[in-house]
């Protein structure tokens, strides 16, 4: 069965339709540059010393992990320019979001090495 296609300016129908440029999305490059930095940074730190994440009995933190690797996501999201459309998107890569987690997720992780 063959959909009708849709012209390039309609508009989007659907569970998300209403709510596609709610939040704003800063794109400054500086700040790009250091959610870039941070992304980089931190995957290395987890790349190099992944006996960090566990705790002294050798067991993983998996909130501590998924805590760094949201931020890490996020991060390389906004660092090479991918602006999300839909706000639920937004919220999660957001920049303040990024900086927020990967800040976290390395602190706890210098403070555990």
């Amino acid at each position: 069965m063959l959909s009708r296609p849709t012209a390039p300016g309609a508009a989007r129908r659907g569970l998300f339709a209403g709510i596609v440029v709610a939040i704003p999305y800063p794109h400054a490059l500086w700040g790009r540059l250091l959610s870039l930095a941070l992304a980089v940074g931190l995957s290395a730190l987890i790349f190099l010393e992944p006996q960090a994440i566990a705790a002294l009995d050798g067991k993983p933190r998996a909130m501590l992990l998924t805590v760094s690797l949201w931020g890490i996501a996020a991060g390389f999201v906004h660092g090479t320019g991918f602006i999300p459309r839909l706000a639920f998107w937004r919220v999660c890569f957001h920049p303040a979001t990024a900086w927020l987690l990967m800040t976290l997720g390395s602190a706890f992780l210098l403070q555990i090495s």
